[in-house]
Order: structure tokens, then sequence, then C-alpha cells
């Protein structure tokens, strides 16, 4: 089981240091966010620091950008790292893409799709396999001169992989990425019932097998070396997994458990701006499905049973302690563990 995480990082000043002890710790890869800070920034920071560590975005907004402007980043960094950079994106929601980045939107999954589709072109035309001739319904590149082609990455084109929840945006990653991260608000019921079928599904349509697409799924890790401070981190969980299930468009994980009604009140209570009575209906039954919860001897065994049969990573969320040598332990116990069948549903 390859081990990821994404870095935990409010000034890009100490990406050195953070990325640095990351690998370290024997971690196989390491994500920026977009969040406060651009997520391509620290990674060549990172690139200094390291020398095998998977470095990646998780993820850039797709949307706030171009796909020259994003394959020059990528190029770029799959460079200064050596090879060793996933170009990681998502689409974000409406109002941030129009009102905070002023930017174009419509279709999401077709949008998504095609920005993919331009990127690997300019790839294409730069590795000298074709004419930059890419015109799509909303975007178009057709001008490559000699002065702006940097020519063939030395490390070949980094993967894209691209990020989402829906069917339509998970289809998509199937049909025309190297990869896919998985949302956090997921159960393995979800993930088997919702996920794979619709990555199958966009396997199909490019005539592609499972063996194609890498999967790396962010997943909710609940665990602590002593009781205060695994009810510390249980009701941290439950407070994002209260918010998570809030929101309409992530329904459907609640709902192949019979947790309609869950929803209903959370999103209710959200509305009232009841964020502690949200965080008190997530129970610890909704908390050990949607989390991986365990003592810390247990829990690189149970993140194997969650993810058997469906990732080929897993990407540890909630373990973002200040010191990450800490969880040297679950790390190695991860990177040891062979996947086992997967059970039946």
């Amino acid at each position: 089981m390859k081990v990821y995480t994404t870095a935990p990082m409010e000034d890009p000043r100490d990406a050195r240091e953070t990325f640095s002890h990351l690998e370290s710790v024997g971690y196989d890869g390491a994500f920026s966010f977009e969040a406060k800070l651009d997520p391509f920034l620290p990674l060549v920071l990172a690139s200094e620091s390291t020398t095998h560590l998977r470095l990646g975005t998780a993820i850039a907004i797709a949307f706030a950008r171009n796909p020259m402007n994003l394959a020059n980043l990528a190029h770029g960094l799959q460079t200064i790292s050596g090879g060793r950079f996933i170009l990681g994106l998502g689409s974000q929601v409406r109002p941030h893409i129009l009102h905070r980045y002023s930017m174009p939107w419509s279709k999401p999954a077709a949008r998504m799709r095609e920005i993919v589709q331009a990127i690997q072109a300019i790839f294409d035309c730069w590795e000298g396999n074709s004419e930059l001739d890419f015109e799509g319904e909303f975007y178009r590149h057709t001008l490559m001169i000699p002065a702006f082609d940097p020519g063939p990455n030395p490390f070949g084109p980094p993967p894209v992989f691209t990020g989402g929840f829906g069917p339509l945006m998970t289809e998509v990653a199937g049909e025309v990425a190297d990869g896919f991260f998985a949302h956090p608000f997921n159960s393995r019921k979800s993930l088997l019932e919702n996920t794979m079928p619709a990555l199958e599904r966009g396997l199909a349509l490019s005539g592609r097998s499972r063996a194609d697409l890498e999967i790396i799924c962010a997943t909710l890790t609940v665990t602590a070396d002593d009781e205060d401070e695994f009810d510390r981190v249980k009701l941290a969980a439950k407070k994002q997994l209260a918010f998570y299930g809030s929101t309409p468009a992530y329904l459907p994980t609640l709902a192949c458990h019979g947790w309609d009604a869950l929803h209903a009140e959370l999103n209710r209570l959200s509305k009232q701006g009841r964020w502690d009575d949200m965080t008190d209906l997530i129970d610890d039954e909704v908390l050990e499905t949607l989390a991986v919860v365990g003592p810390r001897n247990e829990i690189a065994t149970r993140l194997t049973e969650r993810l058997a049969g469906i990732a080929d990573g897993v990407s540890l969320t909630h373990n973002r302690a200040p010191d990450p040598t800490q969880w040297s332990d679950i790390v190695t116990a991860l990177a040891a563990h062979a996947a086992p069948a997967a059970p039946a549903k």
C-alpha cells in the first residue's frame, strides 16, 4: 500500500523542512493543497529538499487557470523534481470560480475532461509527437512556436490526476486521467457502489482497463497515543463529517447506508448555524463507517482492509501532527501490508 498525505503548511517557507520530514518518515508521496497558498510554489522548495518523495497538487483548481498555464507549471515541476511530480486537478465550486477567480463556469465535468485532454495535447506537442492542434468547446490551442516550446521533458510528461465525488466528474477520471483522488467522505460501501462503477464507465468509454488508472483514496484516519488525544481527534473528525454530511452533494455516501434522514437534519441545522448540534448527530457508528478508527497498532490493518481491491494508495488525513516523525510506525506498517483480496460487499 503506497502511503501519502497532504503536507500541513501555512507558510510556504516551511516547505523544505516539512516535505523533508515526511520523506524521512517513509511516506511515498506528499501533496500540497490550494487554500491560502498557491499549491505549486511550495513544491519547488520541496523538490530541493527531497530525493525520492513523490510530489503533487491535491488539488490545484483547474478552472482558475488554463491548459497552457497548467502544462507549463507541470512541465517545470516535473523537471525540477526529477520526474516525481503529479499534476492533480479539481474543479472547486461555481461561486468560487465566478466570484473569487472571475473565471467562467459551465458544464464542470465536460470542462474538466477537456482541460485534461488539452494538457495532454500540449504535452504531446512538446514531446515532438504531434503538432499542437486542439480545438474543443471550451479551450483552443493551435499555436506553438520554437520560442515557447520547452521540448521533451527529460523525465517524460507528468501524470495528470483529477479529484471528484459525483458520478460525472468521477467518470471523467476514468475516461481521460492518469489517476484519481477519491474524496475522504466515503465508506468502503460507497466506494464500491458509487465510485468504482463510475470509474469503470469512464475507463470503458476510452477503451482502457483498471490497470491504466491509479487510484489514491484520501481516508479520514482517527487514532492517538492516549485517551484524551483520542477524544480530541474523534471530535475533530465528527465535526468534519457533520460539515460534509450537511452538503447535498455528499448525500450519496450517506444514502448508501440508509442515512438520508441524517443528511436532512444536518442540512437543516447548518442553515441555522448550529454546528455543535450537527456534530452531536455524528455517532460512533457513523464515524467508524466513514473514517478508519482504532488503536494505533491496528490502524494499518484497518486501512488496508478498508481499501483492499479499490485503491493503489492511501492519503492519510487527520494525522497532521506537529512532529510527523511520530507517524513512522503507521507508515512503515502500511507499506509492509499486502492488500487482502476484496471481501464481499
